[in-house]
């Protein structure tokens, strides 16, 4: 079981793929996700061991130089934050539905750590910047109070940095609307 995600964001795609080549050599680290993401910028996403992932993300944010956004290492993450970012997620039923969006992709995960940690939700998807010119949203779903205390949990994060977009509970989704989420 991993412990700890790091991620960096950069403006600069090709030194982005350069980064990430130097951070899996540098410490013994998979690979979550390493992909262009709109508006033209390059993630990488790595998990593992705390020290492994600070390693490796220490040596991303070097590398990157003048190109980087945005760089986090998060140790103790909560082990749905994984699936959500892959969209592998199936939720054992359906519930009230909690939606965060934000324009900082690496302030989102922290976010959606956030609130699987303060609350009995489940996560559905986390979408990091593909073809959301730069955004990101995490949808999760539980019972209406811990949809809520999921959303302030999460929100209190994006709010500090001044990059939040909106957030929604809906506590009784259509039926129509589910399918169109999965």
């Amino acid at each position: 079981m991993y412990r700890a995600i790091g991620m960096i964001e950069l403006t600069s795609i090709a030194r982005g793929i350069y980064a990430t080549d130097l951070m899996l050599k540098t410490a013994y680290v998979e690979v979550v996700s390493a992909t262009a993401v709109c508006p033209g910028k390059f993630i990488a996403i790595v998990h593992g061991d705390v020290s492994a992932v600070e390693s490796s993300i220490s040596v991303g944010v070097e590398t990157a130089g003048e190109y980087l956004v945005d760089s986090f290492v998060l140790a103790n993450v909560h082990q749905a934050v994984f699936p959500a970012i892959t969209a592998t997620t199936m939720p054992d039923g359906t519930g009230a539905l909690g939606i965060m969006e934000s324009f900082s992709l690496s302030s989102m995960i922290i976010a959606a750590d956030a609130a699987l940690k303060a609350a009995d939700i489940q996560a559905l998807e986390l979408r990091l910047g593909s073809g959301l010119g730069g955004k990101a949203y995490f949808t999760f779903t539980g019972d209406v109070a811990a949809v809520q205390a999921g959303i302030e949990a999460g929100k209190a994060i994006v709010v500090e940095k001044g990059l939040l977009v909106d957030v929604e509970v809906i506590p009784s989704p259509a039926k129509k609307l589910w399918t169109t989420l999965f």
